[in-house]
């Protein structure tokens, strides 16, 4: 049965998530199967050329990706991504990141998610990257490998 709480588990557990704070992220959206990050354009997050970084767009996307999969989960468990492929679409330029991810199918194992990133620029969006990733349900530490 999907956790009743799961929009506090959700927020609580992205407030424990150092890289996600360390880039300034926040959670705008929490809603059954979706989930929306902003992050703020910050010069410190870019790469040589000016850009949002790649890493961040990644981590952004990944993050949205395993939240929309968590909000779908039981009490008491956690999520870890086993496998993602982001597809690069344009530099990533402007005021803010934006990073939707939602379910596209629910397991009780294995959960595979979708999720686009934008960049927002004088309030119009472009789209700078997509993904596509497998989120593992974790019951217990002996779940993670390694």
């Amino acid at each position: 049965m999907k956790n009743p709480r799961f929009e506090q588990a959700v927020r609580d557990s992205f407030a424990a998530q150092r890289l996600m704070a360390t880039i300034g992220a926040r959670l705008a959206r929490v809603a059954a199967g979706e989930i929306e990050i902003r992050v703020p354009f910050r010069s410190d997050l870019t790469q040589q050329h000016g850009f949002l970084h790649a890493g961040v767009v990644a981590a952004a996307l990944d993050s949205a990706c395993g939240y929309a999969a968590f909000t779908l989960m039981q009490e008491g468990v956690g999520v870890l991504s086993v496998e993602f492929k982001t597809n690069l679409l344009a530099p990533a330029r402007g005021e803010e990141l934006i990073a939707r991810g939602r379910v596209v199918r629910a397991g009780r194992t294995i959960t595979v998610c979708q999720a686009e990133a934008a960049m927002l620029a004088d309030g119009r969006e472009t789209a700078v990257a997509t993904m596509l990733a497998t989120i593992m349900t974790i019951r217990d530490r002996s779940d993670v490998i390694g």
